[in-house]
């Protein structure tokens, strides 16, 4: 007869892609934090699958840059510094810009229709202050704005891009005044796209993301993050941890 251990490995449940875009939320909420001990057969009960399906989830997210991993000491939720996330969003402005700018030029009829929808519903959410939902809102015009444009390289890039920048969005939304602010960015990227107006499309891009840079230096400067102490060499610069925070 197997053993409870054995049982547990070979446990059918969620599949390791499932598991990974779960993974992936708990570590933008907050629910594993960064410096986090990542245990397999923790992680299998916590998200009910098997120690097998989280070994698999781990390979993955290690590879998307949320987890590290060392021999004998198992993986740990990886923390990313302001300088890193401030480097994340730069880059994204570029390509993101260059998407923008792709879309304006691709978008068919449907397409602008489709986005006109999502950033009104963007804005309703704004109205009555649900800022999670604003938060996965605006994504949804991102992603639909990388599809439309269809530059596959591009696409590859941004969401591992994303991957590592998921944890501080959430944060970015929770300033004062944030989510209607990042709102009209939107809308103006929106309108742009929509008008098939590439180099304005581009501009709002590349303009919304740098404000966005901007609310992760006041973020900083408030204090308002949560951090976790990690050693850091004597020759490197010693950076404040950007997470996202434990509380509203």
């Amino acid at each position: 007869m197997s053993n409870t251990s054995e049982q547990a490995e070979s446990a059918p449940g969620t599949s390791s892609v499932d598991l990974v875009d779960r993974v992936r939320l708990a570590i933008a909420h907050g629910e594993l934090l960064p410096g986090q001990h990542l245990v397999e057969s923790d992680l299998a009960a916590m998200f009910g699958v098997s120690r097998g399906a989280v070994r698999s989830a781990l390979t993955v997210l290690d590879v998307d840059g949320l987890i590290t991993r060392t021999p004998n000491r198992g993986a740990r939720v990886r923390p990313i510094s302001l300088a890193e996330a401030v480097e994340i969003t730069e880059l994204r402005a570029v390509i993101e810009g260059m998407c923008a700018a792709k879309a304006a030029q691709r978008a068919t009829a449907q397409e602008r229709a489709d986005l006109r929808r999502l950033d009104d519903r963007m804005r309703a959410a704004v109205e009555v202050g649900d800022s999670a939902a604003y938060s996965v809102l605006s994504e949804s015009v991102h992603e639909s704005i990388r599809r439309i444009a269809a530059q596959a390289a591009a696409i590859d890039v941004l969401d591992r891009l994303r991957y590592r920048s998921v944890r501080y969005q959430y944060s970015v939304a929770r300033l004062p005044g944030r989510p209607r602010q990042g709102a009209d960015e939107h809308s103006a990227v929106v309108r742009a796209v929509v008008a098939g107006k590439p180099d304005d499309a581009e501009r709002e891009m590349r303009s919304h993301l740098q404000s966005v840079i901007g609310a992760l230096y006041d973020l900083e400067t408030q204090g308002a993050l949560y951090r976790i102490p990690v050693p850091t060499p004597p020759s490197s610069p010693a950076g404040k941890i950007l997470t996202v925070p434990t509380s509203g």
